[in-house]
């Protein structure tokens, strides 16, 4: 076996602030520890909570490397005491709680799963953040069933392409809302039923039109803000919100009469500090329930740019100016 460097490249910063204090830096390769990988990282997926920590908002987890990014693709290259399922060798995606902007990242063996069949390692690199996400949101905590309504506010989002493909998919209505008119014609391209441009038709009215004026079973929203009582409008009655992020802020004036008279269910949840055995059960879940629909091809990663890991200020600049339509990638 080929002897694993002492130092690797890695993105960091020293202080929040814009996508310009991302460097690169000269790190220790990590060990993995019990029950632990040690992956040679060949793409790490850009999200949203990386440009939060960033910016000084989402500080890493106790124990959890503050290099950011949370998910990774590539070939494991070291094992540690007690991983039974994997070998060195073998190809790997998975969700970390921290870096993943790094030649070298150590996961959880739970935490891991082989890469898709027919699927890249690119490809596979765009998966874990976005699919832990939505399974247990949408799935898990919503409750999503066949024959129900659900909508995703901003539709070509990495959550909203994986969101409307899962949805769709396990046989519920999908709506979307989106920025543009582009956009809406990428979330129908995705399986989206009806697709909402929020700059030029009220999303509450265009939900009701499209369910009858019944309104949506179930919203998976990452706005937040004057969001909030609009999605109570737009659902059903006994109808479900799930809330994810705040990118209109996380404080609003809500009338919660709306939330009694119509038997609504408003819950929400965050991924990262969540329990590797808690994260396992999701990637169970995952590989036994959608692992299989990615082999058929009936729901696939959407990328819109990759970045050489050096650029990842690039990357962030292009995360933040909302122009993607599906995962930005780095290349390692």
């Amino acid at each position: 076996m080929t002897a694993l460097p002492a130092m690797m490249t890695a993105i960091g910063f020293d202080a929040p602030g814009g996508p310009d204090v991302l460097k690169a830096q000269q790190r220790p390769v990590p060990q993995p520890g019990p029950g632990q990988l040690l992956v040679h990282v060949a793409v790490a997926g850009v999200n949203r909570p990386d440009v939060l920590q960033r910016l000084g908002g989402y500080a890493p987890p106790p124990g959890a490397s503050d290099i950011p990014g949370l998910e990774i693709a590539g070939r494991i290259v070291a094992l540690g005491e007690g991983v039974s399922r994997y070998q060195v060798g073998d190809q790997v995606c998975a969700l970390v709680a921290g870096g993943g902007y790094a030649q070298y990242a150590v996961v959880h063996e739970d935490n891991a799963l082989p890469i898709p069949s027919g699927l890249s390692l690119e490809e596979a690199g765009a998966l874990p953040e976005t699919y832990f996400t939505v399974w247990t949101n949408v799935f898990q905590r919503g409750g999503l069933k066949k024959g129900e309504s659900f909508m995703v506010h901003g539709g070509t989002s990495g959550i909203g392409t994986t969101a409307i493909q899962l949805a769709k998919a396990f046989g519920a209505t999908v709506l979307a809302t989106a920025g543009s008119d582009e956009k809406c014609a990428a979330c129908r391209d995705l399986g989206a039923d009806h697709a909402i441009n929020y700059r030029t038709e009220d999303f509450v009215a265009a939900a009701k039109a499209a369910t009858g004026g019944r309104g949506v079973d179930l919203i998976l929203d990452m706005v937040g803000g004057d969001y909030i009582n609009r999605n109570y409008d737009a659902a059903a009655e006994s109808g479900r919100i799930v809330q994810i992020a705040f990118l209109n802020g996380p404080k609003a004036e809500v009338d919660f009469r709306r939330l009694m008279m119509k038997r609504l269910t408003h819950t929400g949840s965050t991924l990262r500090p969540r329990t590797i055995a808690e994260k396992a059960g999701i990637a169970r879940e995952l590989e036994a329930k959608v692992w299989p629909l990615l082999t058929e091809g009936r729901c696939k990663p959407v990328i819109h740019a990759r970045f050489p890991l050096a650029q990842a200020a690039e990357a962030h600049r292009l995360m933040e100016s909302n122009a993607h339509i599906g995962k930005i990638v780095l290349t390692i």
